[in-house]
């Protein structure tokens, strides 16, 4: 029998401990600012596809992304879609679920992996995201994703 490691479900959950690490590396370093600096980069970059498909189809891109994301991490996300918001909430949040099962430090700034990402995302279209609620422990959000005022009019 011949295996080869594309033939395994592709899942990044160490990752997100390597993310962490990073994190309180660049807090302890270079201060708070300079995590949500490089949180923004890194999500405008990275999300870039998910950006130019928010500016083509709305929210239901960001709604069926997130659907996609928590199937894969085993995570549970209720989702509240409206022609101008989306609301979101996740009871836990699977990354800091497993950090915190195989040990690994969580960021004291691990909420702003939530917030500046999808700020980012939302950056420079009519869109805008804001953070209602963040358990620290389990890392159980509330989110909403609304056409900014300025952009209705």
């Amino acid at each position: 029998m011949e295996r080869m490691a594309s033939d395994n479900e592709y899942l990044h959950r160490d990752f997100h401990g390597a993310l962490s690490n990073a994190l309180i590396y660049l807090e302890e370093r270079f201060g708070e600012e300079a995590v949500r600096e490089y949180l923004h980069r890194f999500a405008r970059a990275y999300y870039a596809p998910l950006r130019e498909e928010l500016a083509g189809r709305g929210l239901p891109a960001i709604a069926d992304r997130l659907r996609r994301v928590c199937a894969a991490e085993g995570g549970e996300v209720r989702l509240d879609l409206r022609e101008d918001e989306l609301l979101v909430q996740v009871t836990a949040c699977p990354a800091v679920t497993h950090m915190r099962a195989q040990g690994y430090r969580v960021s004291p700034l691990w909420r702003e992996t939530i917030r500046c990402t999808n700020e980012a995302i939302c950056e420079g279209s009519p869109w805008r995201y804001e953070l209602l609620e963040y358990c620290d422990e389990t890392g159980a959000s509330r989110g909403r994703f609304f056409r900014a005022k300025e952009a209705a009019r």
